[in-house]
């Protein structure tokens, strides 16, 4: 695949001017011209470009640039190895940039040989996460990104079926998968909410994220986000950002076998007092704990908003009837551990 020089221009963010001056000093020569004499770039020549325009960010002259470039090959390696002996040498200024740099050679390296496609999509990720991320936050959220990872793709399967069904956002199946959907993205900023609206402020802004990494498409983000402010309006009302914040992760799967574990109670017409009641209800209390962190206020709050917001209850992991079964039974459990008082014993003659 070779590309004309507009489109170059075009998919990297420079300009035809800027292209034209780096082949006339010798910088960035075409591979080709067309029939017509138009300049032809290849896979090899973009990859080229990647590396000239590294170094200008660190402010390298284009006479050093075109120094450090040259030799026998410009494999990928060989490019990205010598931006990072540059930026080494930069201190303060090449910091910043060697993080990112070092998370581009290793996220293209791990794989098959990159085309040409994969470096342009870097070269317009690299400046997009830049606007908005430093190397460091970058390196937690992708770092991160393997604690939710697994579940993330199976809620944006259940999303996309949601939409294919055109589900209002207010309904109890949608408002389920905001419930996730905001759970897993908490978790996977660790709590950490100025990282997580600049990262959606980012997918609003930038169309060229959406998609890409597993990325929702922007018709996705648009769905779930009118359900999470539909949810986010009723939590306002009753916890704080600190209290956001503060709140720790129960993975889906531990709600859902506890839901199926209490549906299996009900079937079996098992009393709210039976011992595998009570041991359920105590399950739903840990798992409740986890979430809380065990801070009796939080539990409060939620306790709170879910008994006084009908579609918080809608989005709740477990059903309405194993939450009334399950908070039964906590209560006989409670009961139950409770040693009674001894009797006074009876005066004799």
């Amino acid at each position: 695949m070779l590309l004309k020089v507009g489109d170059l221009a075009r998919r990297t963010g420079l300009t035809v001017r800027t292209l034209h001056h780096y082949d006339e000093i010798g910088l960035l020569k075409p591979s080709g011209r067309s029939e017509a004499g138009y300049r032809l770039y290849s896979q090899a020549d973009v990859q080229r470009l990647h590396g000239i325009q590294t170094m200008r960010q660190m402010g390298l002259p284009l006479s050093d640039i075109g120094d450090l470039l040259a030799g026998d090959g410009v494999a990928p390696e060989r490019i990205i190895g010598q931006q990072i002996r540059a930026l080494d040498q930069q201190i303060s200024q090449a910091t910043e940039l060697r993080g990112r740099l070092t998370m581009l050679r290793d996220g293209l390296m791990a794989g098959a040989e990159p085309d040409m496609g994969n470096w342009l999509q870097a070269l317009a990720l690299m400046t997009t996460y830049g606007k908005y991320f430093s190397s460091a936050e970058l390196k937690q959220i992708f770092t991160n990104w393997s604690l939710i990872e697994a579940d993330w793709l199976i809620v944006k399967d259940l999303v996309k079926n949601a939409m294919d069904r055109r589900l209002p956002p207010d309904s109890p199946e949608v408002q389920a998968l905001a419930y996730r959907w905001m759970a897993l993205m908490l978790h996977w900023m660790k709590g950490d909410m100025d990282l997580l609206e600049r990262w959606g402020h980012m997918f609003r802004t930038e169309p060229s994220t959406h998609g890409r990494n597993h990325a929702p498409p922007g018709e996705m983000i648009e769905y779930v986000e009118i359900a999470i402010k539909l949810r986010m309006e009723l939590l306002d009302k009753y916890l704080t950002r600190d209290d956001l914040r503060a709140l720790g992760h129960v993975p889906y799967a531990d709600w859902a076998a506890l839901e199926e574990t209490a549906q299996q109670l009900l079937a079996r017409g098992l009393p709210p007092h039976h011992p595998d009641a009570m041991a359920a209800g105590r399950r739903w209390d840990a798992l409740f704990g986890q979430l809380t962190r065990n801070d009796p206020v939080l539990r409060r709050k939620l306790l709170t908003a879910s008994a006084q917001e009908p579609l918080l209850q809608a989005g709740s992991p477990l059903s309405a009837p194993v939450r009334a079964y399950l908070h039964a039974a906590l209560a006989h459990a409670h009961q139950q551990a409770v040693p009674e008082k001894p009797r006074a014993a009876k005066k004799t003659a």
